[in-house]
């Protein structure tokens, strides 16, 4: 899972960067609350930790755009502030929760795992499911009653994205972005080759779903007919 973390003090980022990529999360690291917002409005992360007290624009009123620019993404508040009225300040403008500073990286992580839960993104055992298969978070194992086979990285991108919502269409550029990041010149047209493998992977497991195209604009999950 991608991880924003919006954090001016640099030792803390670094650290808890650190701690967050050996928990298996690629974390992004900014460190004022302009690079932030220009950062978490791309829609890429799973996830976004923000301080509040930052230069350039405190976390409160990245919050507060992030939300009024209809950005879902769960978003935890890191800060110093203790008072009651900050923290109700900051779940009012839309935060998923808040973390005080000293903290220990165990509750973090804890936090973290729960708000991703709530937002129906994790389940238990550390997997995402759609139907019948189930896809590892850990391992990139998509298994279903059929049997399971191992995903390469990018499979593993693409199809979490799609097991994470799976109602939605999910539009070529929004794939692209989650799987080869922002500074990529993969081409949209190669991401059929992926869908293919996908598809193939997906019918040797018997899964009672495939990947279907909608022209113009993306790719969906959709049952066999």
């Amino acid at each position: 899972m991608r991880v924003l973390l919006v954090e001016d003090e640099k030792e803390l980022s670094r650290a808890l960067s650190k701690m967050l990529t050996k928990d298996g999360y690629d974390v992004d690291c900014v460190f004022d609350g302009a690079d932030g917002l220009n950062f978490a409005a791309t829609g890429m992360y799973d996830l976004i930790l923000l301080d509040v007290m930052m230069p350039k624009m405190n976390g409160f009123d990245v919050l507060s755009e992030l939300r009024r620019k209809k950005l879902d993404t769960p978003i935890i508040m890191l800060t110093a502030l203790s008072d009651e009225n900050d923290k109700v300040l900051g779940l009012d403008r839309g935060a998923d929760d808040y973390v005080s500073k000293p903290f220990s990286f165990n509750e973090l992580s804890a936090r973290m795992r729960a708000v991703l839960r709530r937002r129906g993104k994790l389940v238990s055992d550390n997997k995402l499911e759609y139907a019948e298969a189930s896809l590892d978070l850990t391992t990139y194992v998509l298994s279903t009653p059929q049997g399971e086979i191992s995903l390469t990285a990018k499979e593993f991108e693409l199809l979490r994205y799609m097991f994470e919502y799976p109602k939605f269409v999910a539009a070529k550029e929004d794939l692209i972005l989650k799987a080869w990041g922002l500074n990529s010149e993969f081409e949209s047209n190669n991401l059929e080759v992926y869908m293919s493998f996908l598809r193939k992977k997906l019918s040797h497991l018997g899964a009672s779903f495939t990947i279907e195209s909608v022209r113009g604009v993306g790719y969906r999950l959709a049952a066999k007919c």
